[in-house]
């Protein structure tokens, strides 16, 4: 089974860059459909975005197209969020998810998790 850390969260004003890393470590890392999800405070986890582990195939959720880039290098076992022209209401605790075979948009169908990371976007 794969191992999930996220990094690259923090404070940044509504129309700036962060992002986000998932250093995966415990398995064969190019098996997995790798994929972002938020939580904001009082909402429930909605995806962001998602990837095959080939990197070859990606979707978006409405709200981040366009602004949202969803990367990955096999040979870092890692995984990217790029997010730009942030706004407030992308304010979440932004998780790393992890699913073998193929990928989702729901969380439903995850089994590993990063333990998430902080972005909070200021108007």
């Amino acid at each position: 089974q794969v191992q999930l850390i996220e990094s690259g969260g923090g404070l940044v004003q509504a129309g700036g860059s962060l992002r986000l890393s998932c250093a995966a470590s415990g398995d064969t890392f190019s098996s997995y459909s790798m994929a972002w999800f938020r939580q904001a405070p009082g909402k429930e986890r909605e995806f962001v975005s998602v990837l095959t582990g080939s990197g070859g195939n990606t979707d978006y959720a409405a709200s981040v197209k366009g602004r949202f880039t969803i990367s990955r290098d096999n040979a870092k076992n890692t995984v990217y969020l790029q997010m730009n022209s942030l706004k407030p209401e992308d304010t979440a605790v932004y998780y790393c998810a992890a699913r073998r075979g193929l990928w989702s948009s729901s969380a439903n169908y995850y089994d590993r998790w990063g333990q998430g990371t902080q972005v909070t976007v200021s108007s």
